[in-house]
């Protein structure tokens, strides 16, 4: 990977953060093949947006991460203070209720400060006990789980319960969901392909 110049007008901890994500993708195969890193992240303005999770989140006691996530784990929660915490579904029915449970922000792509083309990625934080339901958007999708658990529903496949390091994938269009239990979870997620299209609910919240 060649230098960016853009990289020097980064503020520290969202360089920080930038270099820990460039050596995920390198080092993690599921996401080298998934889809390539922008070769080129151009920093750009982008306002803090603050979200109450974020401090539960950085409360958190008890998780742990394996020592190859270590570096990323640890500069997300560092760059998550400065972030423009999402507001997804924010105004529908369902929409308070889920913002109470789950958060996220935008690591590499559109609405973020490190900007690029190709991909969005997100740091995705879900409380414990929750059940984010059934989704789908165009845009293809994978999960690597940092930390806690979650219980992964993909409609016709079941639903498993995976822990950190753990890649999940959802095809084009599939409808998904989340479930917590007794541990928060943490994940990095990758969006490729059809990536400006907003996340829709599923009319259906049954997990086949």
């Amino acid at each position: 990977m060649t230098h960016d110049p853009g990289d020097d007008m980064i503020d520290t901890h969202w360089q920080a953060l930038l270099d820990a994500t460039r050596a995920l993708h390198r080092d993690v195969p599921e996401l080298a093949a998934f889809c390539d890193f922008p070769d080129t992240v151009t920093p750009q303005a982008y306002a803090a947006k603050h979200d109450p999770l974020c401090d539960a989140m950085l409360g958190q006691t008890g998780l742990t991460t394996l020592p190859a996530l270590q570096a990323f784990h640890d500069s997300a929660l560092t760059a998550a203070r400065s972030a423009h915490w999402r507001d997804t579904y924010r105004d529908t029915p369902f929409g308070e209720t889920l913002h109470a449970h789950f958060g996220s922000f935008e690591v590499v792509g559109r609405d973020t400060v490190l900007s690029a083309e190709g991909m969005r990625s997100f740091f995705v934080y879900q409380a414990p006990g929750f059940h984010y339901p059934m989704h789908h958007h165009p845009a293809e999708e994978i999960y690597l789980v940092l930390a806690g658990s979650g219980e992964f529903h993909l409609q016709g496949s079941g639903s498993r319960v995976l822990g950190p390091g753990a890649i999940v994938h959802h095809p084009v269009n599939a409808p998904h969901a989340l479930t917590t239990h007794a541990a928060p979870l943490v994940a990095y997620v990758i969006w490729k392909g059809d990536i400006q299209k907003k996340p829709v609910w599923t009319e259906t919240d049954a997990l086949a």
